[in-house]
Protein backbone atom coordinates (compact mmCIF):
# COMPACT_ATOMS: atom_id res chain seq x y z
CA UNK A 1 0.00 0.00 0.00
CA UNK A 2 1.14 3.94 -0.87
CA UNK A 3 0.08 6.53 -0.16
CA UNK A 4 -0.20 8.86 3.04
CA UNK A 5 -2.63 8.32 6.40
CA UNK A 6 -5.12 11.41 6.33
CA UNK A 7 -6.17 11.91 9.87
CA UNK A 8 -9.35 13.69 10.20
CA UNK A 9 -9.88 15.42 13.85
CA UNK A 10 -6.65 15.84 15.62
CA UNK A 11 -8.51 15.78 19.26
CA UNK A 12 -7.61 13.75 22.27
CA UNK A 13 -8.86 10.92 20.44
CA UNK A 14 -6.68 11.64 17.32
CA UNK A 15 -3.56 13.06 18.35
CA UNK A 16 -3.16 10.19 20.89
CA UNK A 17 -3.33 7.81 18.48
CA UNK A 18 -0.89 10.27 15.64
CA UNK A 19 1.37 10.06 18.99
CA UNK A 20 1.03 6.32 19.04
CA UNK A 21 1.53 5.95 15.21
CA UNK A 22 4.86 8.16 15.15
CA UNK A 23 6.04 7.14 18.84
CA UNK A 24 5.57 3.59 17.36
CA UNK A 25 7.80 4.14 13.81
CA UNK A 26 4.42 2.83 12.79
CA UNK A 27 4.32 5.66 10.33
CA UNK A 28 6.83 8.75 9.88
CA UNK A 29 6.01 12.54 9.73
CA UNK A 30 6.11 12.31 6.19
CA UNK A 31 3.52 10.23 5.70
CA UNK A 32 1.15 11.71 8.13
CA UNK A 33 -1.32 14.11 7.34
CA UNK A 34 -3.72 15.73 9.71
CA UNK A 35 -6.94 17.68 8.92
CA UNK A 36 -8.08 19.59 11.56
CA UNK A 37 -10.11 23.38 11.50
CA UNK A 38 -9.35 24.04 15.32
CA UNK A 39 -6.08 26.27 15.09
CA UNK A 40 -4.44 25.29 18.06
CA UNK A 41 -5.03 21.47 17.37
CA UNK A 42 -3.58 21.92 13.96
CA UNK A 43 -0.37 23.95 15.27
CA UNK A 44 0.12 20.49 17.84
CA UNK A 45 -0.14 18.23 14.82
CA UNK A 46 2.01 20.60 12.84
CA UNK A 47 4.46 20.33 16.14
CA UNK A 48 4.91 16.24 15.89
CA UNK A 49 6.56 17.05 12.31
CA UNK A 50 2.87 16.05 10.19
CA UNK A 51 1.44 17.88 7.67
CA UNK A 52 -1.55 20.03 8.91
CA UNK A 53 -4.21 21.74 7.14
CA UNK A 54 -7.46 23.17 7.92
CA UNK A 55 -9.96 21.71 5.51
CA UNK A 56 -10.42 19.00 3.18
CA UNK A 57 -10.30 21.03 0.33
CA UNK A 58 -6.62 21.40 1.10
CA UNK A 59 -5.45 18.11 0.26
CA UNK A 60 -3.59 18.35 -3.23
CA UNK A 61 -5.15 16.87 -6.36
CA UNK A 62 -2.17 14.26 -6.53
CA UNK A 63 -2.37 12.92 -2.96
CA UNK A 64 -4.19 9.56 -2.83
CA UNK A 65 -4.24 8.03 1.05
CA UNK A 66 -4.00 4.66 1.61
CA UNK A 67 -6.22 5.33 4.75
CA UNK A 68 -8.88 8.14 5.96
CA UNK A 69 -8.65 7.84 10.16
CA UNK A 70 -12.18 9.98 11.46
CA UNK A 71 -11.50 10.64 14.66
CA UNK A 72 -14.53 12.77 14.99
CA UNK A 73 -17.77 12.67 16.82
CA UNK A 74 -20.91 11.56 15.70
CA UNK A 75 -22.72 14.24 15.54
CA UNK A 76 -20.49 16.12 12.82
CA UNK A 77 -20.21 12.98 10.58
CA UNK A 78 -22.25 13.95 8.13
CA UNK A 79 -21.22 17.08 7.66
CA UNK A 80 -17.52 16.10 7.53
CA UNK A 81 -17.24 12.92 5.72
CA UNK A 82 -19.10 13.42 2.31
CA UNK A 83 -15.48 15.57 1.41
CA UNK A 84 -13.50 12.01 1.32
CA UNK A 85 -15.62 10.74 -1.54
CA UNK A 86 -13.26 11.34 -3.98
CA UNK A 87 -10.25 9.33 -2.26
CA UNK A 88 -13.12 5.81 -2.19
CA UNK A 89 -11.10 4.03 -5.33
CA UNK A 90 -7.76 3.82 -3.35
CA UNK A 91 -8.59 4.74 0.17
CA UNK A 92 -9.39 2.31 3.02
CA UNK A 93 -11.91 4.56 5.22
CA UNK A 94 -11.40 3.53 9.33
CA UNK A 95 -13.65 5.45 11.60
CA UNK A 96 -13.51 6.03 15.99
CA UNK A 97 -16.83 8.26 16.05
CA UNK A 98 -18.95 6.23 18.60
CA UNK A 99 -22.11 4.78 17.73
CA UNK A 100 -21.55 5.37 13.83
CA UNK A 101 -22.81 2.49 11.82
CA UNK A 102 -20.76 1.23 8.71
CA UNK A 103 -23.77 1.64 6.45
CA UNK A 104 -23.80 5.44 7.54
CA UNK A 105 -20.17 5.70 6.24
CA UNK A 106 -21.46 3.80 3.09
CA UNK A 107 -24.43 6.34 2.12
CA UNK A 108 -21.71 9.23 2.53
CA UNK A 109 -19.20 7.46 1.01
CA UNK A 110 -20.69 5.81 -2.12
CA UNK A 111 -21.14 2.24 -3.08
CA UNK A 112 -17.97 0.27 -3.24
CA UNK A 113 -16.71 2.54 -0.36
CA UNK A 114 -13.93 0.34 2.29
CA UNK A 115 -15.09 0.93 5.88
CA UNK A 116 -13.36 -0.33 9.04
CA UNK A 117 -15.88 0.48 11.94
CA UNK A 118 -13.22 0.90 15.67
CA UNK A 119 -14.51 1.40 18.84
CA UNK A 120 -11.59 2.30 20.94
CA UNK A 121 -11.28 3.08 24.84
CA UNK A 122 -9.77 5.99 26.77
CA UNK A 123 -6.48 3.86 27.58
CA UNK A 124 -5.85 4.28 24.20
CA UNK A 125 -4.38 7.94 25.00
CA UNK A 126 -1.55 6.22 27.12
CA UNK A 127 -1.16 2.67 24.49
CA UNK A 128 -3.01 0.68 26.84
CA UNK A 129 -6.35 0.82 25.13
CA UNK A 130 -8.65 -2.06 24.07
CA UNK A 131 -9.49 -1.54 19.98
CA UNK A 132 -12.48 -3.58 18.15
CA UNK A 133 -13.03 -3.52 14.60
CA UNK A 134 -15.44 -4.79 12.30
CA UNK A 135 -15.07 -4.20 8.26
CA UNK A 136 -17.39 -4.39 5.85
CA UNK A 137 -16.82 -6.78 2.51
CA UNK A 138 -14.37 -4.34 0.66
CA UNK A 139 -12.07 -3.67 2.62
CA UNK A 140 -9.26 -5.85 1.53
CA UNK A 141 -6.54 -8.20 3.85
CA UNK A 142 -3.89 -6.31 3.21
CA UNK A 143 -5.69 -3.01 4.06
CA UNK A 144 -7.11 -5.02 7.20
CA UNK A 145 -3.44 -6.09 8.03
CA UNK A 146 -2.22 -2.22 7.63
CA UNK A 147 -4.88 -0.87 10.35
CA UNK A 148 -4.47 -3.87 12.50
CA UNK A 149 -1.05 -2.73 12.80
CA UNK A 150 -1.51 1.02 12.79
CA UNK A 151 -3.96 0.55 15.80
CA UNK A 152 -1.76 -1.91 17.77
CA UNK A 153 0.66 1.22 18.73
CA UNK A 154 -2.59 2.06 21.18
CA UNK A 155 -3.12 -0.84 22.86
CA UNK A 156 -4.35 -4.22 22.19
CA UNK A 157 -6.47 -4.61 18.78
CA UNK A 158 -9.88 -7.47 18.57
CA UNK A 159 -11.55 -7.96 15.18
CA UNK A 160 -15.73 -9.62 15.15
CA UNK A 161 -17.54 -10.60 12.12
CA UNK A 162 -20.92 -9.09 13.22
CA UNK A 163 -20.90 -5.25 13.68
CA UNK A 164 -24.53 -6.04 15.87
CA UNK A 165 -22.17 -7.00 18.79
CA UNK A 166 -20.68 -3.69 18.50
CA UNK A 167 -23.45 -2.73 21.45
CA UNK A 168 -21.95 -5.16 23.23
CA UNK A 169 -17.95 -4.15 22.56
CA UNK A 170 -19.23 -0.49 23.78
CA UNK A 171 -21.26 -1.57 27.13
CA UNK A 172 -17.71 -4.01 27.93
CA UNK A 173 -14.60 -2.01 26.97
CA UNK A 174 -15.66 0.98 25.62
CA UNK A 175 -17.48 2.32 28.71
CA UNK A 176 -15.45 -0.05 30.92
CA UNK A 177 -12.97 2.13 31.73
CA UNK A 178 -15.57 4.10 33.80
CA UNK A 179 -16.64 1.09 35.89
CA UNK A 180 -12.94 0.24 36.97
CA UNK A 181 -12.92 4.21 37.91
CA UNK A 182 -15.49 3.92 39.78
CA UNK A 183 -14.14 1.49 41.88
CA UNK A 184 -11.43 2.80 42.60
CA UNK A 185 -13.07 5.71 44.11
CA UNK A 186 -15.10 3.19 45.49
CA UNK A 187 -12.05 1.42 47.21
CA UNK A 188 -10.66 4.39 47.95
CA UNK A 189 -13.47 5.71 50.17
CA UNK A 190 -14.31 2.22 51.89
CA UNK A 191 -10.29 2.36 52.86
CA UNK A 192 -10.67 6.08 53.87
CA UNK A 193 -13.66 4.83 56.05
CA UNK A 194 -11.68 2.29 57.55
CA UNK A 195 -8.87 4.61 59.53
CA UNK A 196 -6.65 5.63 56.46
CA UNK A 197 -5.24 8.71 55.33
CA UNK A 198 -6.90 9.93 52.16
CA UNK A 199 -3.61 10.43 50.25
CA UNK A 200 -2.62 6.52 51.09
CA UNK A 201 -6.54 4.70 50.52
CA UNK A 202 -6.36 6.48 47.05
CA UNK A 203 -2.73 4.89 46.24
CA UNK A 204 -3.50 1.65 47.71
CA UNK A 205 -6.61 1.44 45.67
CA UNK A 206 -5.15 2.82 42.69
CA UNK A 207 -1.98 0.50 42.71
CA UNK A 208 -4.03 -2.69 43.70
CA UNK A 209 -6.39 -2.30 40.86
CA UNK A 210 -3.47 -1.66 38.27
CA UNK A 211 -1.17 -4.51 39.66
CA UNK A 212 -3.96 -6.96 39.82
CA UNK A 213 -4.88 -6.01 36.29
CA UNK A 214 -1.16 -6.64 35.08
CA UNK A 215 -0.53 -9.80 36.51
CA UNK A 216 -3.61 -11.05 35.10
CA UNK A 217 -3.02 -9.83 31.65
CA UNK A 218 0.45 -11.32 32.33
CA UNK A 219 0.81 -14.08 34.24
CA UNK A 220 -1.03 -16.76 31.78
CA UNK A 221 -3.41 -18.03 34.41
CA UNK A 222 -7.41 -17.10 34.22
CA UNK A 223 -8.44 -14.52 36.44
CA UNK A 224 -11.06 -17.39 38.27
CA UNK A 225 -7.30 -19.04 39.58
CA UNK A 226 -5.46 -16.05 40.63
CA UNK A 227 -8.53 -15.03 42.77
CA UNK A 228 -8.40 -18.29 43.99
CA UNK A 229 -4.46 -18.22 44.83
CA UNK A 230 -5.15 -15.24 47.04
CA UNK A 231 -7.89 -16.38 49.00
CA UNK A 232 -6.96 -18.43 52.15
CA UNK A 233 -10.12 -20.67 53.42
CA UNK A 234 -11.28 -18.82 56.30
CA UNK A 235 -8.86 -15.61 55.64
CA UNK A 236 -9.51 -12.09 55.53
CA UNK A 237 -9.95 -12.15 51.21
CA UNK A 238 -12.37 -15.31 51.70
CA UNK A 239 -14.70 -13.08 53.97
CA UNK A 240 -14.62 -9.82 51.50
CA UNK A 241 -15.98 -11.96 48.67
CA UNK A 242 -17.94 -13.86 50.99
CA UNK A 243 -19.74 -10.30 50.73
CA UNK A 244 -19.48 -9.86 46.86
CA UNK A 245 -19.66 -13.23 45.83
CA UNK A 246 -22.40 -14.15 47.90
CA UNK A 247 -25.90 -14.62 45.88
CA UNK A 248 -24.03 -13.55 42.54
CA UNK A 249 -24.23 -10.19 44.02
CA UNK A 250 -21.18 -8.22 42.33
CA UNK A 251 -21.49 -10.96 39.03
CA UNK A 252 -25.51 -9.53 38.65
CA UNK A 253 -24.49 -6.07 39.36
CA UNK A 254 -22.20 -5.84 36.93
CA UNK A 255 -24.06 -7.90 34.19
CA UNK A 256 -26.89 -5.15 35.06
CA UNK A 257 -24.56 -2.44 34.02
CA UNK A 258 -23.24 -3.65 30.81
CA UNK A 259 -27.18 -4.68 29.56
CA UNK A 260 -28.29 -1.21 30.86
CA UNK A 261 -25.05 0.11 28.51
CA UNK A 262 -25.89 -2.27 25.59
CA UNK A 263 -28.98 -1.06 25.78
CA UNK A 264 -28.40 2.60 25.42
CA UNK A 265 -25.69 2.11 22.78
CA UNK A 266 -28.27 -0.16 20.57
CA UNK A 267 -30.87 3.06 21.38
CA UNK A 268 -28.09 5.73 20.34
CA UNK A 269 -27.47 3.87 17.08
CA UNK A 270 -30.38 3.52 15.57
CA UNK A 271 -31.53 6.22 13.24
CA UNK A 272 -34.23 9.06 13.71
CA UNK A 273 -37.62 7.85 13.00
Amino acid sequence: MTGPVVLVGCGNMGRAMLEGWLAAGKLTPAQALVVEPAEALRARAAALGATALADASQIGADVAPRLVVFAVKPQVVLDIVPAYARFRDGATFVSVAAGTPIAAFERLLGAGAAVIRCMPNTPAAIGKGMMVTVANAHVAQAAAAFVRDLLSASGRVAEIADEGLMDAVTAVSGSGPAYVFHFIECLTAAGEAAGLPADTARLLAMQTVYGAAALAAESGEEPGELRRQVTSPNGTTAAALSVLMGDDRLKTLVAEAVEAARRRSAELGRPPA
